[in-house]
């Protein structure tokens, strides 16, 4: 058996981790989004916006990027399951540590250690850093229901989204992203209602009044 950071468990890790990039996220698939992104495409706009994150925001901005990074991995052996999958919050958790620890036994052992604890950290929301990945994830994902709204011209579409997670968010920086973002959708579903008013109001009825 190969042991801990030879190149066959590093090869391993990442086709492992390769899976994420084909790996459709489940509250997408259920809504019959077309072209639903994947879990890696998630992880991957988070770690962008963390990087947006500097010393003024009190956080540890590279072990923020580094979590985003990892708090889905397990999804690459377990799975996205959501809370419409049948599966308990204590059982996905379970489920998702294994899975985890199993990944984190591939690389070598300072390497595999960090990501298990980044992930342990995330899971517990132990940390401001942990935090504001919480922030991401759920930004990030409101973010992507909107721009699905928009792509698919379906104004309030995907509301649940964004009742699910009002009032969660933390951190100063995401909070003005948030409040940003509900201001473009609002003008998107203004719009598109004053556009079906008009367009209602110029339609010519099928059969004229007193025919």
């Amino acid at each position: 058996m190969a042991s801990a950071g030879s190149p066959k468990c590093c090869l391993e890790l990442l086709k492992n981790v390769g899976k994420l990039k084909h790996l459709k996220r489940t509250g997408w698939v259920m809504r019959k989004v077309p072209n639903p992104e994947t879990v890696s495409g998630h992880m991957y706009r988070m770690s962008i916006a963390a990087m947006m994150f500097d010393h003024s925001d009190n956080v540890d901005t590279n072990r923020v990027l580094r979590m985003c990074l990892v708090h889905d991995m397990a999804e690459s052996i377990v799975g996205d399951i959501t809370p419409h999958c049948g599966v308990t919050q204590q059982d996905k958790h379970e489920q998702e540590l294994t899975a985890m620890t199993r990944l984190a036994e591939l690389p070598a052992h300072s390497s595999g250690q960090e990501m298990l604890t980044l992930f342990k950290e995330y899971e517990d929301q132990s940390t401001p850093e942990a935090h504001v990945v919480k922030d991401l994830d759920r930004f990030d994902m409101i973010l992507q229901a909107f721009e699905y709204e928009i792509s698919e011209n379906k104004p309030g579409w995907l509301d649940e989204f964004f009742t699910s997670t009002e009032g969660k968010f933390k951190h100063p920086r995401v909070v003005k992203w948030v409040q940003e973002l509900y201001r473009q959708r609002h003008e998107f579903i203004t719009s598109s209602n004053e556009s079906q008013a008009t367009s209602n109001a110029g339609a010519v009825p099928d059969t004229a009044p007193g025919s």
